[in-house]
Parts: C-alpha cells; structure tokens; sequence
C-alpha cells in the first residue's frame, strides 16, 4: 500500500474523492461532454485518452416522454407517502439531494441545453486533466480518484478500488498544478450541490463532483490563513496538540484557523485515516479562546463547516 504525500516542507490540507461532474438536467441527464471554447467535442484530441461514449442531448420529445415518466414515479412516490403516513410509517427523501442541492438551474447554456465538463482551448491546463477522471471511461467499481489539496498545489491520484477493502490504496500520482494557475473556484449547486467548476488562470476550466464538495473547495477557495502553533496563547496550543496527538498516531500537526466569531477550528490530517469512498475523515474540533474545546451545542453559527 503507498499513499501518496507531498513533499516534507509541503503542508498536506485535505483530500477528496473527485470525478468529473454528470448531467442531471433531463435533456443532459447522464451525460457530459468535453468542449473547446467553440462548444466542438474535443474527446478524441485529448493526449492519451481511451475511446469514450458519444452522446446526444435529448430532443423536446424525448424529454416529454422522460419527463411523463418521471411523473407518474412521482406520482406513485406520493401515493406511497401518503399511504405510509396514514399508517404511521415514513420514508426518506430523494437520497443525495442535501441542503445545498436546488432544482433551479442559473446555467442553462452548461447545465440544461449542454453539460460540458471540460472547457478547454488548444494547450491550456484543463485539457492536461487524467481520463480517470471520467466516470464512463474509469467506472468506480474498478479504480478510484481522489483531490489531494496541499498549500503549493492540487493534485489528482488513482488507485484500483477493492470492493469490500476500503482502507486499501495505492495510490498513483495522475496529474498536478500549482495552486497559482487556480483562478477561481466557483460552487454549482444544481441539482445535488455536489459539483464545483475550478476556473484556471488560462481561461480553461473543468466541472467536477464530489460526495464531501466542502473538503474539496473549502482550500482553494479560503486563503491559507493558519495560525502558527507559536502564535497561540499556552492554553490554545496545548488544546491544539492534545486533540492531535488523541488522533492516529500519524497525524500532520494541527492547522489552526480562527473563526469570525473568535473560535478557534482545529483540524487533524492522517495518511492512515485515508478512505476509497471519502477521502481524508474529518479530524476537527473547535475551542474558544481560552483554550476549551467546544461541545457542538456551544458552537455558533460561524463554527460550523458551510
């Protein structure tokens, strides 16, 4: 097993499983396409990339006939509902539609009428990202790709999944850029708010999904603020390095960053805490500024992960 890790004065921030994203629109549903700034296909000039599928955005009929499909599943979902809760039963809600999911669309020309994942001239960064990355080339039951996000750069690593194994990686490094060629990170909420589009300094961008879309921005897109273990007060810090060294005993030192309202979040990376399906878990707490950690009750609206 060989996860990959960066360099030794290079910080290791975060880790997320990451794919490009899939159309949910019903005209683009299942679909994505690779487009040049013309909106021309560009799948079979990608260096190195395998054949793919060709797709077609669905015509108005087409949609029609899904759409009177989906209704009359509807229909029977509320039927059910309604026969459950006149029985005093429940059932769940459309599974992966959370809070930041919306029906509404504020892109139509690449959510509904198109849903390119690639958006790429000649020569720019987006056209270098791995085949991998596309769930129709590489199909999840067989291989796996995560975000590693470090204070230098992003990379993307693969690794063939085990189904059954999921603390089993070995990893390969697939493609990297420095952070400096990241533009902008801009959130995609339709229709599960799992999608982010990451917008390079060349123009060219991609669409990507993840199941934990927070650990994946949440650093490209927040300043690298963190306070030195030095700078805090005695007590802060022997929280700090307490809630650390309580984790695996791999654990990265702690990154501390202050919240607007005075807290302080604590967050813990391990290489053995790596997982196929979520990445890097969650090592983080908050603590006040005497040094407290904070039970989740305490915590104010600012100390919460958004």
């Amino acid at each position: 097993m060989s996860i990959w890790q960066p360099e030794a004065d290079e910080t290791l921030i975060a880790r997320a499983p990451v794919a490009f994203a899939t159309g949910e629109a019903t005209p683009v549903g299942g679909m994505r396409w690779f487009r040049d700034t013309q909106r021309n296909d560009i799948q079979d000039d990608l260096a190195g990339w395998p054949a793919g599928p060709t797709y077609t955005v669905r015509s108005v009929g087409d949609t029609a006939v899904r759409n009177t499909g989906k209704g009359l599943l509807a229909a029977v979902g509320i039927a059910i509902k309604g026969f459950l809760s006149s029985h005093g039963g429940t059932i769940g809600s459309t599974p992966g539609l959370g809070d930041k999911g919306t029906n509404v669309s504020h892109d139509y020309a690449d959510e509904v009428d198109d849903f390119p994942v690639m958006w790429a001239a000649s020569g720019t960064i987006a056209r270098t990202l791995p085949w991998q990355l596309d769930p129709a080339r590489s199909s999840e039951k067989l291989y796996r790709t995560h975000a590693v996000i470090t204070d230098r750069r992003l990379a993307i690593v693969g690794f063939p999944y085990v189904k059954g194994n999921d603390r089993l990686i070995d990893d390969e490094l697939l493609w990297e850029t420095p952070r400096s060629s990241i533009e902008r990170v801009e959130l995609r909420d339709f229709k599960y708010g799992s999608d982010a589009k990451i917008v390079f300094d060349d123009g060219s961008w991609c669409r990507l999904q993840s199941v934990d879309r927070e650990r994946l921005t949440r650093y490209l897109i927040e300043p690298l603020d963190f306070i030195p273990l030095e700078s805090l007060t005695p007590a802060q810090r022997n929280t700090a390095e307490s809630f650390a060294e309580a984790q695996a005993p791999d654990a990265e030192p702690p990154l501390v960053k202050r919240n607007p309202c005075g807290c302080f979040r604590i967050e813990v990376v391990a290489l053995s805490t790596v997982h196929a399906f979520f990445g890097h878990s969650g090592l983080d707490m908050v603590m006040d500024a005497n040094g407290t950690e904070l039970k989740l009750t305490e915590y104010h609206p600012e100390d919460f992960l958004t």
